[in-house]
């Protein structure tokens, strides 16, 4: 039996850079998440006897929401629903489902690198048949759509056995529950020099992953303890909890401290990673060095013909645009093209799609290639262990190689977190207002040479993204990137990007802090900072 519910629109289910992210308590309000997943299906184009995939990491409220959007895909005419076991598909697992089972499409259930727990953050974000994230002009219909709603149907279905696997039909619709891990791992493996990896790993190269209690664990236990051989306790913290075992599923220096005081310490493993809260974010680091991720995508597209996927070279690179220009000199080395993408995986997809770029990635730890339609952490880590066993060089030695031939791009991100909307506002606006202006002025010893508010042009379907971030650029090839984050909960994060070329024949070996120091202060004069948010310092710096 389907139910016709009565509804009134909420004025907050504008997606974000990832879909709708909203603190949990507020998903728990009657009618909210029904709201939304309503919204989806209204827009949703030739869902009558389609195939919808449905997961998410495990957080807090997990199990629930996707009980109701079981229960909601039923009562709109959907065929088939494809779930994770226990509820659990990570975010590059699923775009995997959704490409290889022709899914029309799947909701994932993630804040992705946000905190979890009752108190804490979730989320819910569709991706389309291709197995990224919708574009704009989807989650703008979407967005005009919630504004309107006035009415969701839902199926009066009991709730479906989600531990275990096979198959159940109810109300019309065949609910299918799938092993998360298996097709997943199998992709990779088809990617990847298994064989090499092992023989790396047998001759007593050590690793350490760690999957902050977030999805990647059981995936990081099956691909590297089992099918490579590592040792068992290689993953650590890898049972997926609801809130993340209390801890910040954020693969950073400040999150993941553990991790970085383990591979800088005496007796280190060779290689450090770990994934974030939905599996599509990776953390590199070696013995007594860390990887910036604009490095890491730098080096893993210069290296990406030792992996059997990719031995044929690659098409194109693909960066946001606050990520480091340090690929940029990977694609003209390898004569090919470059595209400079807002942030946000979606704006990768047509590039992808249309078979421009192989190797994506952005500055927020997330890379990946065309094998899937979002970023992919444990996809980055397994390259590098492929490059490692081919090279068989320290992580450090890689990097040294790297630089001497390219360059380094010194590079940092100040994050602000939670300051008021109005100051964050304010601070974009009075830049905004002062684009024409800078050009020629100088900020301590630094010119300005150009300022301009970003926007993308897509060369695949014509669309244009404006106010996606300010560049202010130096006559020295420095620059800075201001930039409000689409991905919090509450009040604005303000993001602040630094960035300083040295070329290979200068000082390669520089504390990043020293190197960026001056257009730190560059970026606090040109922007007030302090007085706009409040703030003496960042909260977090990556």
């Amino acid at each position: 039996m389907t139910s016709t519910v009565e509804t009134k629109p909420f004025t907050d289910q504008k997606p974000g850079t990832s879909g709708l992210r909203k603190k949990v308590r507020v998903f728990q309000q009657p009618h909210y998440a029904e709201n939304f997943i309503q919204s989806v299906f209204d827009v949703v184009e030739g869902k009558d006897g389609a195939t919808l995939v449905i997961g998410g990491d495990g957080r807090y409220l997990n199990r629930e929401v996707i009980q109701t959007a079981i229960r909601m895909a039923a009562a709109n005419g959907f065929a088939r629903a494809i779930v994770g076991q226990g509820g659990i598909l990570s975010t590059p697992a699923a775009s995997n489902v959704i490409r290889t089972r022709g899914a029309i499409g799947g909701l994932v259930l993630s804040a992705s690198h946000n905190p979890g727990g009752p108190d804490e953050d979730f989320g819910i974000k569709y991706n389309v048949s291709n197995g990224g994230p919708a574009p704009e002009s989807f989650t703008d219909a979407l967005y005009a759509r919630t504004l309107e709603i006035d009415r969701y149907v839902i199926s009066d279905m009991t709730d479906i056995d989600l531990d275990t696997l096979g198959e159940t039909t109810v109300d019309g619709l065949t609910v299918e529950v799938i092993d998360p891990v298996t097709a997943y791992a199998e992709c990779m493996e088809g990617l990847f020099d298994f064989a090499a990896i092992r023989d790396l790993i047998a001759g007593g190269f050590r690793l350490s992953f760690d999957a902050m209690h977030a999805v990647t664990g059981p995936y990081a236990t099956e691909i590297l303890e089992r099918r490579l051989g590592a040792a068992p306790g290689t993953v650590v913290n890898g049972a997926p909890l609801p809130d993340f075992g209390g801890h910040h599923p954020d693969p950073n220096l400040v999150h993941a401290h553990e991790l970085y005081e383990r591979m800088m310490g005496d007796d280190a493993p060779d290689f450090g990673a770990a994934s974030d809260g939905d599996g599509d974010r990776n953390l590199i680091i070696g013995r007594g060095i860390f990887v910036t991720p604009s490095d890491s995508l730098a080096v893993l597209a210069a290296n990406a013909h030792l992996a059997p996927a990719y031995k044929d070279g690659i098409a194109g690179i693909a960066r946001s645009m606050p990520t480091s220009a340090a690929a940029d000199r990977v694609a003209q080395a390898l004569d090919v093209p470059l595209y400079e993408t807002p942030t946000g995986w979606k704006f990768f997809g047509n590039l992808l799609d249309a078979g421009l770029v192989t190797i994506c990635g952005e500055e927020s730890a997330g890379t990946g290639s065309n094998h899937v339609r979002e970023k992919d952490g444990l996809w980055a880590v397994l390259l590098w262990l492929n490059i490692l066993a081919v090279r068989r060089q320290p992580v450090a030695e890689i990097m040294a190689d790297h630089w001497a031939r390219y360059g380094r791009n010194y590079y940092a991100r100040h994050d602000y977190e939670g300051v008021e909307q109005a100051g964050a506002d304010a601070l974009m606006t009075s830049l905004r207002e002062r684009l024409v202006t800078l050009p020629g002025t100088t900020i301590g010893d630094l010119t300005v040479s150009e300022a301009d508010d970003f926007a993308y042009h897509d060369s695949t379907d014509g669309s244009v993204s404006r106010k996606q971030g300010i560049r202010i650029l130096f006559a020295d090839g420095s620059r800075i990137v201001f930039r409000l984050s689409g991905t919090g909960t509450q009040g604005a994060t303000l993001r602040v990007y630094i960035e300083r070329y040295e070329p290979a024949d200068g000082d390669l070996a520089q504390q990043t802090g020293d190197a960026l120091a001056p257009l730190v202060a560059a970026a606090e004069t040109v922007a007030s900072i302090k007085q706009h948010t409040g703030r003496n310092e960042p909260d977090v710096v990556t």
